[in-house]
């Protein structure tokens, strides 16, 4: 175990059976959103888990907090969680943040969470920002109901392969998006979801230079492809779930559409380019030509796996 806590533990050993895990949301840009509470949780704990122990030490540099920090990020979370069970057994008080916002959500932290409540170690929440909730309040979309999708697979093919398993998804759908990835996921989800879906783009929330940019799908692709800004920051995407507003019937109908122009195409690109399947495609079910030819693509794509 780490010589940095080991003394720590020897201490709170004498005053406690059993030790308690706090999992503290921190802001997501402005310091001025720490609740009180978790202000306090992290005055009075034994050690800090950390994501990146640099840059929460510039936080707790801020808020005029010292204290130990232990890295825990997805590449050292097995080795951590046992190190801090050990330390929680022990009788620790144990902080757990991550870089911004809520632990667990997209960050490290699940195995130490599970890990001690199996262990039957107090886990106790100190809820706060996060960029999820935040996004959705100013989204503008229905967010009575959602998804949080997290980030999605880095690689075109199984990035588009999970967009196409959420095409028919009717609640709105939030992912967190890398700036270098921004333009090719839009893109994505417009050939995907269509090019009229209603979308949000927010990036540095709660930030200084925080925008919130609404529209189509379509519209949010040409205005990523003119505006730098748009990609810079830390992004959050909102997008609307399919309509639910047509009737039984009209669903159906769309789900056989979509059926039938799988067949069509899946027989046409035995034989043809992904661009003369897609107009065969286009004009045998009746839908645009650019629709066909992105579910032609990404069919082929599938095939070529």
């Amino acid at each position: 175990m780490n010589s940095r806590y080991r003394r720590i533990i020897v201490t709170r050993r004498v005053n406690q059976v059993s030790g308690l895990l706090e999992v503290i949301a921190t802001p997501i840009g402005n310091v001025g959103d720490l609740s009180t509470r978790a202000l306090e949780s992290l005055r009075a704990a034994d050690l800090i888990a950390a994501e990146d122990t640099r840059h929460s030490g510039q936080l707790l540099l801020r808020l005029g907090i010292q204290k130990t920090l232990i890295s825990l990020h997805s590449h050292n979370e097995s080795q951590r969680t046992t190190e801090l069970l050990e330390a929680l057994r022990q009788g620790s008080r144990i902080a757990l943040i991550s870089d911004a916002g809520t632990p667990l959500l997209s960050d490290p932290g699940f195995e130490l969470v599970r890990e001690a409540a199996a262990a039957g170690i107090k886990v106790r929440s100190i809820p706060g920002p996060t960029a999820i909730a935040a996004a959705l309040a100013v989204s503008g979309l229905p967010c009575d109901r959602f998804c949080f999708e997290g980030f999605l697979p880095a690689k075109d093919m199984e990035r588009r392969q999970r967009l196409d398993q959420l095409r028919v998804e009717s609640r709105s759908m939030v992912f967190f998006e890398s700036p270098h990835r921004l333009q090719r996921t839009l893109i994505d989800m417009r050939h995907v979801f269509g090019v009229s879906r209603q979308a949000v783009v927010a990036r540095e929330l709660t930030k200084l230079h925080e925008q919130i940019y609404r529209g189509s799908l379509e519209d949010l692709v040409q205005q990523c492809q003119i505006d730098s800004l748009m990609s810079r920051g830390e992004i959050t995407l909102v997008i609307a779930g399919a309509s639910v507003s047509k009737s039984e019937a009209g669903d159906e109908e769309s789900a056989v559409e979509s059926e039938f122009l799988d067949r069509c195409l899946r027989a046409a690109l035995v034989h043809l380019p992904v661009s003369k399947a897609a107009a065969i495609g286009a004009a045998v079910v009746g839908v645009p030509r650019a629709q066909a030819y992105a579910r032609a693509m990404m069919l082929k794509e599938l095939k070529d796996r």
